[in-house]
């Protein structure tokens, strides 16, 4: 499995939002100079964030970008499976794939669905607020 730029990315923004969390909106040019990534790239992660309701926005004097709840509230997994479709390691698993002729004689289903519930209770586990704890970066409990 590979995340891709956009899902790395968007919990970047995510964990610099709750970082720098003052109840007022942060102009995103901030975030993206704070994390070293072009504007015109994060121009295209954040509908995906706000259409999700994860971030709310305002434009013009005094605008930017905000969380829309707390930083414990947004699972890493819940981030991933919107940036990245779905976590699945194998296509017979997607959420929307047809189901497979061999299924019932799939040597190798069971481990994948292994695979794929122990890779999404692992992201689940982990918070944006447990990335942005300040005492280190290797520290979070899951």
């Amino acid at each position: 499995m590979m995340i891709s730029t956009r899902g790395r990315y968007a919990l970047r923004v995510l964990i610099d939002l709750a970082e720098h969390n003052n109840g007022r909106y942060i102009p995103m040019k901030d975030v993206a100079a704070r994390q070293e990534i072009s504007l015109k790239y994060l121009e295209r992660i954040l509908p995906l964030l706000t259409k999700a309701k994860l971030i709310e926005g305002v434009h013009g004097k005094g605008g930017g970008y905000k969380l829309t709840r707390p930083p414990e509230a947004y699972r890493v997994g819940e981030i991933l499976r919107l940036t990245e479709g779905d976590l699945a390691p194998v296509s017979c698993l997607n959420t929307d794939a047809d189901p497979c002729d061999r299924v019932a004689e799939c040597r190798t289903i069971r481990m994948w669905r292994d695979f794929y519930d122990i890779t999404n209770r692992y992201f689940d586990g982990i918070t944006v607020a447990d990335l942005a704890a300040t005492d280190s970066p290797d520290n979070y409990v899951i």
